[in-house]
C-alpha cells in the first residue's frame, strides 16, 4: 500500500498549481486540509440537522468514507466525501420527519441508504469492467455541467434564507464574502492558497469586535467549547431495511452517479488530467463509503463540490490535503470539543462562506462547458442547459405517490431525459 503515499514534494508559488501526486511541505498541507473541513462542514453538518441524524456521526463518516475512496481510487482522484443533499427531500418523505429533534425512523432511512450504496457500487463495478462510455453518452458535457453549476445554484438558499435571520447577520454576510474576495485578490504566498481559511477567520474576529465589543448582533459563545468533553463517541444507529423506504430511496443513486461524473469532468478541467480512467473506481469507492455510512447511521456521501470550489480557487489538486482532511474529520467525529469550536462560529460567517463556496460549485459547472467546448449554438445543448438551470435553482419538485423529488434530483434526471428526447432523428 505504500505506492498510495508517494506525493513528490514541491515549493510552488502562489501562481502555481499542484498535481495530484504532489504535495506542499506538511505544515502547509495541514493547514489546506483545515481549510477543506471547514469548507465541507456547514454542508455536511446542515445536511443531517436537516434529516434528523447525528452530524457527529455524519461527520466522522465523511473522513472514513474519503480514506475509502482515496484506497480505491490508488489516491488518484482529488476529492472529499461529504454529507449528499440528494437524499434530504427523499428521506424527509420516507420517514415522515417533523424538521427538529432525532429522527425517530432513522433506521428505515439508513436501510434505504445502505442499498442506494449498493446500487451505486454496482454502476461503478460495470463502468470499471466495460468502460464509462454508456455514462458519458447518457451524461454528456453539456448535462454534467448543467448538474454541477444547479448543485451550487440550489443550494445558494440555504445561507441566504437560512443562514441570516437578522438584519445585521445578512450584513455580516456581506462582509464575509467581501473577506474572502479582498484574500483571493490580495492576498500574498500561503494567505492566498488559505483564502477560504484566512477570510473566514478574519470576518470571525471584525464579527466578535461589533458583537462581543459593540453589542450590535448576537455574541460568540465560547460557552459549549469550555463544557464540552475533549473525546467521545457519537451515537450510533444501524439500519432497518422497509420496502417502502427503498423505494423512495434507491433511486438516488443515478443522482450520485451524476453528481459524480460532473465533478470529476470538473477535476479533470482544473488539473489538465483526464480522470475518465478512474470514473469507475470513483463510483466503487463513493458507493462502499455511502453504504459504510448508512451502516453506522450516517447520511449517504457523495464527491463534495464545496471542496472541488476550493480547489478552484487555490489550484491545490493534492490528495496528500485529502488525506490530512479525512483524519481531522475523524478527530473532529470523536470530539465533542472540536465539534463545539467550529459550531461557535457564527451563522452569518459561516453564511457568508457558503456564498462563496457554492459560487464557485456554479462556476466549476460553467467550467465544464468551457473546457468541453459545448456550443451552445447547438439549440439541443441550449435548451438542455436552460431548462436544467432553471427547474434546478427554482427547486421544480414533482410528486408521484408518496416520491417527491426536488430540485436536484428534477434537473438531474430532466438533464439526462431532455437530452435523450431532443437527440436529432437518425442518431
Amino acid at each position: 500500500m505504500g505506492w498510495l503515499m508517494r506525493w513528490r514534494p514541491v515549493a510552488a508559488g502562489p501562481e502555481t498549481a499542484v498535481a495530484p501526486d504532489e504535495r506542499l511541505s506538511w505544515p502547509q498541507t495541514a493547514a489546506l486540509g483545515l481549510q477543506h473541513v471547514i469548507a465541507m462542514f456547514g454542508a455536511t453538518v446542515l445536511a443531517p440537522l436537516l434529516m434528523g441524524f447525528d452530524p457527529n456521526v455524519a461527520v466522522l463518516m465523511s473522513g472514513v468514507g474519503t480514506l475509502i475512496f482515496f484506497v480505491i481510487t490508488g489516491g488518484k482522484v482529488p476529492s472529499y466525501l461529504g454529507s449528499s443533499f440528494a437524499f434530504i427531500g427523499v428521506v424527509i418523505a420516507a420517514t415522515g420527519y417533523g424538521g427538529s429533534g432525532p429522527n425517530a425512523n432513522l433506521p428505515a432511512a439508513l436501510g434505504g441508504i445502505v442499498v442506494c450504496g449498493v446500487v451505486y457500487s454496482v454502476i461503478g463495478l460495470v463502468v470499471a469492467a466495460i468502460g464509462g462510455g454508456w455514462v458519458e453518452k447518457l451524461m454528456p458535457p453539456v448535462v454534467t455541467g448543467a448538474v454541477v453549476a444547479v448543485i451550487g445554484l440550489n443550494l445558494a438558499a440555504v445561507p441566504i434564507k437560512n443562514m441570516a435571520p437578522t438584519p445585521f447577520d445578512a450584513w455580516m454576510q456581506g462582509l464575509t464574502f467581501v473577506c474572502v474576495a479582498l484574500v483571493a485578490v490580495h492576498g500574498r504566498g500561503m494567505v492566498r492558497r488559505l483564502l477560504i481559511l484566512a477570510g473566514l477567520i478574519a470576518a470571525s474576529l471584525l464579527y466578535a469586535l461589533l458583537t462581543n465589543g459593540l453589542g450590535l448582533g448576537k455574541p460568540i459563545d465560547l460557552s459549549g467549547v469550555q463544557a464540552a468533553a475533549w473525546l467521545g463517541l457519537p451515537t450510533f444507529t444501524a439500519p432497518r431495511f422497509e420496502s417502502q423506504a427503498l423505494l423512495m430511496i434507491v433511486p438516488v443513486a443515478l443522482i450520485l452517479v451524476a453528481e459524480n461524473l460532473g465533478h470529476l469532468k470538473a477535476v479533470s478541467a482544473m488539473t489538465g488530467k483526464d480522470m475518465s480512467p478512474h470514473l469507475g473506481r470513483a463510483f466503487i469507492g463513493d458507493g462502499v463509503a455511502t453504504i459504510v455510512s448508512g451502516a453506522s447511521g450516517g447520511t449517504g456521501v457523495t464527491t463534495y463540490a464545496e471542496n472541488i470550489g476550493v480547489m478552484a480557487a487555490t489550484r491545490i489538486y493534492s490528495t496528500a490535503v485529502f488525506v490530512i482532511a479525512a483524519l481531522m474529520a475523524l478527530l473532529l467525529g470523536f470530539s465533542p470539543k472540536f465539534g463545539a469550536l467550529i459550531q461557535a462560529i457564527p451563522l452569518a460567517v459561516m453564511g457568508g462562506v457558503s456564498i462563496v463556496v457554492f459560487g464557485l460549485i456554479a462556476v466549476a459547472g460553467a467550467r465544464i462547458w468551457v473546457e468541453q467546448q459545448v456550443d451552445f449554438k447547438d439549440p439541443r445543448n441550449l435548451m438542455v442547459a436552460a431548462i436544467t438551470l432553471v427547474i434546478g435553482t427554482g427547486d421544480y419538485t414533482l410528486h408521484l405517490g408518496g416520491l417527491s423529488l426536488g430540485g436536484i434530483g428534477t434537473a438531474t434526471f430532466g438533464a439526462i431525459l431532455l437530452h435523450a428526447m431532443l437527440r436529432p432523428r437518425g442518431r
